[in-house]
């Protein structure tokens, strides 16, 4: 066997055994004798062959060595062509092993692997479209028209229930693609919803701040563009709507105002307070004198003391009421809630020490305490057109007393399993009811053995309100207010980031039928706010 200087094997110098598989695992002679076959391993390049022996001249390492310089240097040059020779030579034999005839099976292989890569895209694809389909549903937004302009879906309205993380993680790679969409459907909005039906839009029009504390409730006027709020800071106040001012602040208490109520036609206003007492106040508004709008003419004004640079923003204050109800007969604890009934002569009053009164708004006298409530009153309110009060309880029930009769009639409801936190009275003589125990119930009037309508939310429901159209919004503990129809559909839920909505607790809502106003919803909340929404109801379906 011939070796090199460094004792490895060297590649056969004739042209008899370059033709050899490189794989070969036995010994191959290319000579006549083939001397030493017994060799060391060969180098990596030569693909495993073992034990090659030398060439024909038999002569081993020695003998290569005695050639002297000169012999050296010419095998050297044999060796170096003849090894170039034998590379070229083995990737020819190993070419058409590889690509040759064998190489059907990887070929079928190959094909079957991106069939199989094929078949996934066209799946991921076929469920991308499913979900951007049923995403477009959800929203209320065609795949050939889409609502609003080029506010995103979050900064219009926000749509609970399957909307939600999974959806997102679900479209994945094709959500660039569905904005794209968006915005091209965007562009023709205005024309093609013209031709459809609307869906609700909301945004955040204007803030009323000035409470120092958590704001309970917050009320409207019918006729005029004014709110009214009451407050944990011991004051209530009337704010101009288009202004955001505060006209006229009430300090006639000395608890918190709970409750505040706007009188059907007159320019008074009733509210309750943790001082165990009602009174109703003077709150007429002169829009004549821009920088003074608010003033009493039978109570005392007083003026808060600002320094010159806030002149502009001073607020009238008033301190007296027109009449108070408290006394005996009156109530022992706090009163959370108070409302008008229809005409106006006439207050119901609720309060903690489990009883509601019935008071003559002339004489200041109770008329009838309503009695049976196990625990404490959250809520109170009267029919708009009708003798009929709904009083709501923490013992989990509310209750219908019917005063148009001498004798007042009284019909208690346990549809709910936790504190009972408002009820009020529609339009079209139902009653809707909210809960801690995250459910809002809608009743039928004349027959309330049980609830027409059930609507599961994932937060406790404050004090809510029904609009004319028959759009409930709901308060929620979770700072957010969502809408429904009176038949349980989810229609919206008003947009809270860190920009809008409330950053606490969401304490009431109430709607306003002015239409010449920029907001008609309007919610209070413990952070000291109150915000006026702009929401597009559908039409009223009659």
């Amino acid at each position: 066997m011939a070796l090199d200087l460094l004792g490895r094997q060297k590649m056969p110098l004739d042209g008899s055994s370059s033709k050899q598989p490189a794989v070969a695992s036995s010994s191959v002679s290319g000579g006549s004798t083939g001397a030493n076959a017994t060799g060391a391993s060969g180098p990596a390049g030569s693909a495993g062959v073992v034990g090659v022996g030398g060439g024909s001249t038999g002569q081993g390492m020695s003998g290569a060595a005695a050639g002297g310089t000169g012999g050296a240097t010419v095998m050297g040059k044999q060796l170096t062509a003849k090894r170039s020779l034998k590379l070229g030579s083995l990737a020819e034999d190993i070419m058409p092993t590889s690509l040759g005839g064998g190489d059907e099976p990887f070929r079928a292989r190959l094909h079957h692997l991106f069939s199989q890569i094929e078949k996934e895209f066209e799946l991921l694809h076929a469920e991308n479209m499913s979900l951007r389909e049923k995403l477009e549903a959800v929203a209320g937004t065609p795949r050939d028209s889409t609502v609003g302009e080029r506010l995103p879906l979050q900064d219009a309205f926000e749509v609970d229930g399957s909307v939600n993380k999974s959806f997102k993680s679900k479209l994945g790679s094709a959500g660039s693609k569905v904005k794209a969409g968006h915005k091209l459907r965007a562009q023709t909005s205005r024309i093609v919803s013209s031709f459809k039906a609307q869906s609700v839009v909301s945004s955040l029009v204007r803030e009323f701040c000035g409470h120092k504390d958590g704001v309970w409730q917050v009320s409207t006027k019918a006729g005029q563009p004014i709110i009214g709020t009451a407050s944990a800071d011991h004051s209530a106040c009337i704010w101009g709507i288009d202004t955001g001012r505060c006209l006229l602040q009430y300090q006639g208490h000395s608890g918190s105002v709970n409750s505040i109520k706007f009188h059907p036609t007159r320019d008074i206003v009733l509210t309750g307070s943790g001082d165990a007492t009602a009174q109703i106040w003077q709150a007429a508004v002169n829009w004549e004198v821009p920088a003074r709008k608010g003033h009493s003419s039978e109570e005392e004004l007083e003026e808060e003391e600002e320094g010159p640079y806030e002149e502009k923003e001073r607020i009238d204050v008033l301190r007296t009421p027109l009449c108070e109800f408290s006394g005996p007969g009156g109530h022992t604890a706090v009163v959370v809630a108070a409302d008008w009934l229809p005409g106006g002569d006439q207050v119901i009053t609720a309060s903690w020490d489990r009883t509601a009164i019935l008071w003559d708004v002339e004489t200041r006298e109770p008329l009838h305490p309503l009695c049976g409530h196990d625990h404490e009153l959250t809520h109170a309110s009267a029919h708009p057109s009708q003798r009929l009060v709904v009083t709501a309880s923490r013992d989990s029930t509310f209750r219908l007393w019917d005063f148009r009769d001498p004798i007042p009639a009284v019909s208690v409801f346990q549809g709910h399993t936790e504190n009972v936190t408002s009820t009020v009275f529609t339009r079209d003589d139902k009653v809707v009811s909210g809960s801690d125990d995250r459910s809002v119930k809608v009743w039928e009037l004349r027959n309330m053995r049980s609830a027409l309508t059930t609507i599961r939310t994932d937060s406790a429901v404050n004090r809510l309100a029904v609009s004319a159209s028959g759009v409930i919004a709901i308060p929620h503990d979770n700072r957010h207010i969502r809408l429904f129809d009176l038949n349980g559909q989810r229609i919206a839920r008003l947009p809270r980031t860190s920009r809008q909505g409330h950053r606490r607790m969401v304490s009431a809502v109430a709607w306003t039928e002015d239409i010449s106003s920029n907001c008609n919803l309007f919610s209070s909340g413990f952070d000291r706010r109150v915000l006026g929404w702009g929401v597009c109801l559908p039409p009223k379906d009659n």
